[in-house]
This record gives structure tokens, C-alpha cells and sequence, in this order.
């Protein structure tokens, strides 16, 4: 059976990225995989196991680690070369992106980006327009790169007992020209990774302003959740930009999606709408929200979202 490279989204912080389990999951349909960590392997060899990476091939150094996205696509272009693998999945991140492009460049290959799935024979599942349109595609040269859309598919546990490899890469002045100089690490609060959590409540223009977020900070606190934000209320500055939910935002799909104050526009739902359950609270009953929502609220979130908090703080 043929490798399938799955490149590692990682942090020191947080450890294996869900969407690396996603890819080793979906990778499992392709072929045998094997993941490619860039940095410390030995931290996150037992969760890259669990997900059925059979091998796991490990860069690391100032070389590698200290220079952007540029050396490591060249690290996976040595390794394509060597294993002829039957496909490679890279995360639609920022840098995964970086890497996928260069990386096609490298090999002179096809790139399929943002799918949210790929079948036996290669071919892409792509959402285009908001999720209104789905898309069948397939490299036309070359093999499958793809990169994967983050909470796309839900990862299943294989567990595998994997060799790890070292791997030596030849990187050139060219791959150098940008360099690290720092690294800070972001301060985390006891909330979740936005698209990591299971629970995630978010506030639209209807939360009104920044102070009233406070509100939605302490549902998702009592949940244990997320904070989220729609765009109308990242542009009118209610909260930070990271925090935005949507096709131009950061997608979700947790267990539970709470909505208040969201009226539901096609660009919020692209990036919500696989949630396994959505509440919406909302004081327009013909918000369309609604038409996806399992349950809904017609009301005003500023008297409906301290009632249901008073509930939860009785039951726990």
C-alpha cells in the first residue's frame, strides 16, 4: 500500500492540531499514512499513533524551523521524490497554504486547495460559494496535493505503532532569504482553541457593542466553550478579528454552536453550518438563522442569555 504524507499542524502549546487528525483520518482512504513533523517529533508521536500514522518522518533544526514555509516545502518535495507517495494532504492554514504552493511549484505538480474531502481515486471535494455549490476535482498533472479545510471531517482513532525517521534536508540560501528572529507565544486564557472546541458561542451586530460581548463571554465560560464572532460584529469592532466565524473568518464545527444575535447571512453560515447542534437566539423571527437552527429563541438575548445562564449555574 502506498505512504500518504500528511504534513503536521502542531504547537508547542497545544500539541497535534485537530485538523492533522482530520487529514491522518481522510488519509486512510488513499493509502498507508505517515506524517511529516517539522520540529520536536517525540511530543506528539502518541497522538500522530492513535490516528494511524504508520511512520512518522521528522525535520528539525534552525535550518527547517527558522525560515517560514520555504524550507519546509522543499524538506516534502525531497521526500516526495524518494517515496513516490500516492498522495499529500497539507492543512488549509496560512503556512499550510504557503507550503502547498510551493511544494507544487517544487514538483511541477497540480494543487487542489480548501477540500473537505478526497476519495479513493484522488478526487477533491471542494465547497464553493458560500456552501452553496459543491465541487469534484482532481490534479491534472502529477499526484494529489491537497490541502484540507479545517473541522471538515470527524477524526476516528486507528491506532498505529509507527517508525520514526529522521530526516536530513538539503536547504539552500534561497529557501534562507527570510529568517525568524522571534517568537512570542500568544497568551491563553482557560477558553478553548476557537477551532478546536466543542462548544462555541458566538455574538452578532445584535449583541449591540464591545462591553455587551461580556455577555457572550460568560455563556461560553459556563459552557466551557468558545468565544466566536460574526462579521458584522468584527467590523463594527465588537470583538477581535481572530475570533470571526465565517467564509472569511475561521471555521467551526463543534458539538454545540450557540448564535445570539447573529441573523444568519450566507457568508457566517459557511463557516458554522456543519455544527452538529445550533441555538439561536434572535429577536427577528424571520432571521434566517433560523431555517438552520435545531432550536430558536425569538427574543432579546439580553434577557434570554441571563436566564439561561441562571439555569446552567442551578445544574452544575
Amino acid at each position: 500500500m502506498a505512504e500518504v504524507l500528511v504534513v503536521v499542524e502542531a504547537s508547542q502549546a497545544a500539541g497535534v492540531k485537530k485538523v492533522t487528525l482530520e487529514m491522518l483520518t481522510i488519509a486512510r482512504t488513499l493509502g498507508e499514512p505517515s506524517a511529516v513533523v517539522f520540529g520536536d517529533a517525540a511530543a506528539l508521536t502518541e497522538k500522530l499513533a492513535e490516528f494511524g500514522a504508520a511512520k512518522i518522518y521528522a525535520a528539525s533544526g534552525p535550518d527547517v524551523e527558522d525560515h517560514g514555509a520555504a524550507p519546509k516545502a522543499t524538506a516534502v518535495a525531497e521526500l516526495v521524490k524518494r517515496v513516490q507517495p500516492a498522495a499529500v494532504l497539507i492543512g488549509s492554514t496560512q503556512e499550510g497554504k504557503e507550503i502547498a504552493g510551493r511544494l507544487a511549484v517544487k514538483l511541477d505538480n497540480g494543487l487542489l486547495t480548501d477540500a473537505v474531502d478526497v476519495a479513493a481515486d484522488g478526487t477533491a471535494t471542494q465547497v464553493a460559494f458560500a456552501g452553496s455549490t459543491i465541487v469534484k476535482s482532481k490534479v491534472t498533472r502529477g499526484l494529489p496535493i491537497v490541502t484540507i479545510r479545517p473541522n471538515s471531517t470527524t477524526p476516528v482513532a486507528a491506532p498505529a505503532t509507527p517508525a520514526v525517521e529522521q530526516l536530513s534536508v538539503a536547504v539552500s540560501d534561497t529557501d534562507k532569504l527570510a529568517t525568524v528572529v522571534e517568537r512570542v507565544a500568544e497568551q491563553k486564557g482557560s477558553r478553548p482553541e476557537l477551532t478546536e472546541a466543542g462548544i462555541v458561542v458566538s455574538g452578532g451586530r445584535g449583541v449591540g457593542n464591545a462591553d455587551n460581548f461580556k455577555l457572550v463571554e460568560e455563556l461560553a465560560d459556563l459552557l466551557g466553550g468558545a468565544v466566536g464572532a460574526s462579521r458584522a460584529a468584527v467590523d463594527s469592532g465588537y470583538y477581535p478579528h481572530q475570533f470571526q466565524v465565517g467564509q472569511t473568518g475561521k471555521t467551526v464545527s463543534p458539538q454545540l454552536y450557540v448564535a445570539l444575535g447573529i441573523s444568519g447571512a450566507i457568508q457566517h453560515r459557511a463557516g458554522m453550518q456543519t455544527s452538529k447542534t445550533i441555538v439561536a437566539v434572535n429577536k427577528d423571527p424571520e432571521a434566517p438563522i433560523f431555517e438552520l437552527a435545531d432550536f430558536g429563541v425569538v427574543g432579546d438575548l439580553f434577557k434570554v442569555v441571563p436566564q439561561a445562564a441562571d439555569e446552567i449555574r442551578k445544574r452544575k
